[in-house]
């Protein structure tokens, strides 16, 4: 794959608790499948939870997964993360994986994904929800195959 189809890629943010219940761990993982059946790249906070099983999923097909770390080692990633950015910022990371996403997919979570959600919307990213926080803004999807389908729908063109 070329560098100028790399950058074209769509990323698809997933955030959410890192002590989400089974189903909504059973939920992120279909979700990271679907990102990477869709050729996407998967943005996360790069830990446990949502956003290990959300990886899981996306490398289980192939995809690309990109952890946005709270602390200064690479090696702190879970397993399935491809590309490991450690940025020693702790829950400030936040901004920044809402920054380097198109959209984002919000599954469980409390409050650190609550602050995702926030930058998300004042970044001006649109934030699919399931079984997430109900606040304005967010997009309540009832799948995660109808979740990946609004987020893939809510990227702009020529981002």
């Amino acid at each position: 794959m070329s560098h100028k189809e790399i950058r074209s890629l769509i990323r698809i943010g997933v955030i959410g608790g890192s002590r989400a219940k089974t189903g909504f761990l059973a939920q992120a993982r279909e979700v990271g499948r679907l990102i990477a059946d869709r050729g996407a790249v998967l943005v996360c906070g790069g830990l446990g939870g949502v956003m290990e099983e959300a990886a899981r999923g996306a490398r289980s097909r192939g995809g690309l997964t990109i952890g946005i770390l709270p602390g200064t080692q690479p090696s702190e990633a879970n397993p399935h993360i491809d590309v490991a950015l450690a940025t020693g910022l702790g829950y400030t990371r936040n901004s920044l994986v809402a920054m380097n996403a198109d959209v984002l997919i919000a599954i469980d979570g409390e409050y650190g994904t609550l602050s995702e959600i926030a930058y998300a919307r004042i970044y001006g990213k649109t934030v699919i929800g399931l079984g997430t926080w109900e606040v304005k803004g967010v997009v309540p999807a009832a799948s995660p195959e109808e979740a990946v389908r609004l987020a893939v729908k809510a990227v702009p063109d020529g981002r």
